[in-house]
């Protein structure tokens, strides 16, 4: 399944860092932005993190909630979390079902070795519920400010 600009955002309910628990329903009539990384406390992963964190308050002012979302345990994620000081919740997705829904569950190859895992991705969903922008295959550099300039453009 492919999520695309305009589709209804798929549910979602997963087990987060700080004990908490986030669900798609929880953010009916919000806008919000649902990113997925690979691997919590790696280079471009902490550098995607800390950039969401660092853009934080400017979403904030515009209503967003940030989520991030990958295949780590939970225990491992909350060690990122805590390291980092991330504020915003950072959601296992243990049997990757949340990442089959988006699409980003693919396989990839590194060094002639295939395997499955998740592709890094940012959704920005408005307030109808519906997928506003996809980013697939991110580039980190830049990617918190883009977001937050396409988040703006919301309105």
């Amino acid at each position: 399944m492919t999520v695309e600009q305009g589709s209804v955002a798929p549910p979602f309910e997963m087990p987060a860092s700080g004990g908490r628990t986030v669900r798609s329903g929880d953010f009916a009539g919000k806008p919000y932005v649902l990113y997925f990384y690979p691997k919590a406390d790696t280079s471009g992963c902490t550098a995607e993190a800390c950039a969401f964190q660092e853009a934080l308050p400017q979403l904030g002012t515009l209503g967003l909630d940030v989520i991030g979302v990958s295949k780590d345990k939970l225990k491992a994620i909350g060690k990122f979390a805590d390291k980092y000081k991330l504020t915003f919740p950072l959601a296992s997705d243990e049997t990757t079902g949340v990442a089959e829904a988006y699409g980003t569950w693919t396989e990839k190859s590194m060094y002639g070795r295939k395997y499955m895992g998740i592709e890094r991705s940012t959704f920005l969903v408005g307030r109808d519920g519906r997928v506003a922008r996809v980013w697939r295959s991110v580039r980190v550099p830049g990617h918190a400010a883009e977001v937050l300039q396409a988040a703006q453009a919301l309105g």
